[in-house]
């Protein structure tokens, strides 16, 4: 008779412990890479800086040294507050990018499909038109208001009717709000030439320039979005799965859909409102993501958040050098890498289907 013994091996990792691990070491290399990315911000420029020099400037005491002196105002009162606004926006930007194409279920959607940046323009536009506005803190309000009231719109006009909460009846609200405020922004902006001057800088998308004063009042808007954001992932994950699924697990589908919209609607309205639209940046960290992640949108919108930071940063330190001692806005650098991306991803599509 002879005996069999069984070699056992080490037990099994748990099933999703190593995507799990991966996604949580790729969202650390972010934190790492955006870290990189600020203390590079401090040091180009049209002047550049070395670390030591940036180190005085945030905390030496130049004393009556004009050199020192002249270092000190180019960190704090320039450098700290655009980095400080890029990573902000950028945060604010990939997030309610993320958010957007989860709940319309749309690969390619973003943040001006609910009219967000449209109604932020238009209502900059009309604050210079009516009143004479011309100090960004002061039209930041405007700014925000219209993007809040153009999404309210569309959120209103997509619940209503035999499609109301469709995703598809979503977009479509949002083009049409988006089509008829721009036809409206460019009616007044070209009856007014100082609401012509403002738009034009405003429409460019820049985080140069910007005071504490704004980048305070946007943060505030964009920690709400954040934690509206938060909340809403559980829900988002579900409601990917169908609307019937979703009701059938419990979700409560207009408090989800009303939760996200109004998250994306403070995002990416107070980043607008900020620094201008940034085109095709919550769409293009959105994909990126997702190929990262997967589709769980409790590791692809904080990932799309960091990497809209990222991107948003490097960015503007792009566009501080390719024009050296001048300076691109980042919206015009963003925009020149979404374009061929939005295109690509179109291309790739229909290749696939084909």
């Amino acid at each position: 008779m002879s005996i069999v013994v069984e070699r056992r091996g080490p037990d099994p990792a748990p099933v999703g412990a190593s995507p799990r691990r991966r996604r949580l070491t790729g969202l650390a290399c972010l934190v790492v890479l955006l870290a990189a990315g600020a203390v590079l911000s401090l040091v180009i420029g049209a002047r550049a800086l070395s670390p030591a020099e940036v180190w005085q400037g945030l905390f030496g005491d130049p004393g009556t040294d004009q050199r020192l002196v002249e270092i000190t105002l180019i960190v704090q009162t320039l450098r700290v507050p655009r980095t400080v606004l890029a990573v902000v926006a950028g945060l604010a930007l990939g997030v309610a990018g993320a958010l957007i194409q989860g709940h319309t279920r749309n690969p390619i959607a973003d943040t001006g499909l609910l009219g967000v940046n449209a109604g932020a323009s238009f209502a900059v536009v009309l604050a210079v038109h009516l009143v004479g506005l011309q100090n960004p803190v002061q039209y930041l309000w405007f700014a925000l208001l219209g993007a809040a009231a153009a999404g309210v719109v569309v959120f209103g006009l997509s619940s209503l009717g035999r499609g109301a909460g469709n995703p598809l009846t979503l977009v479509l609200a949002g083009q049409g709000i988006t089509i008829f405020l721009t036809a409206m922004t460019g009616a007044v902006a070209l009856a007014d030439k100082q609401a012509l001057d403002v738009l034009r800088f405003f429409n460019a998308g820049s985080v140069q320039g910007v005071g504490w004063n704004v980048i305070i009042v946007a943060s505030v808007f964009i920690a709400a979005g954040l934690v509206l954001a938060a909340l809403n992932l559980p829900a988002i994950n579900l409601l990917n799965l169908g609307d019937d699924v979703a009701r059938g697990l419990g979700v409560n589908i207009a408090l989800g859909r009303t939760t996200g919209v109004l998250a994306v609607t403070l995002l990416a309205g107070a980043a607008t409102a900020a620094c201008g639209p940034i085109a095709f940046l919550g769409l293009m960290v959105a994909h990126v993501a997702r190929w990262f992640t997967g589709p769980d949108y409790r590791f692809l919108v904080p990932c799309a958040g960091l990497l809209g930071a990222v991107v948003l940063l490097f960015g503007d330190m792009a566009g501080r050098l390719v024009v050296r001692p001048a300076e691109l806005q980042a919206g015009i650098v963003i925009a020149l890498l979404g374009a061929p991306f939005f295109a690509a991803l179109v291309w790739l599509g229909k290749f696939r289907q084909a």
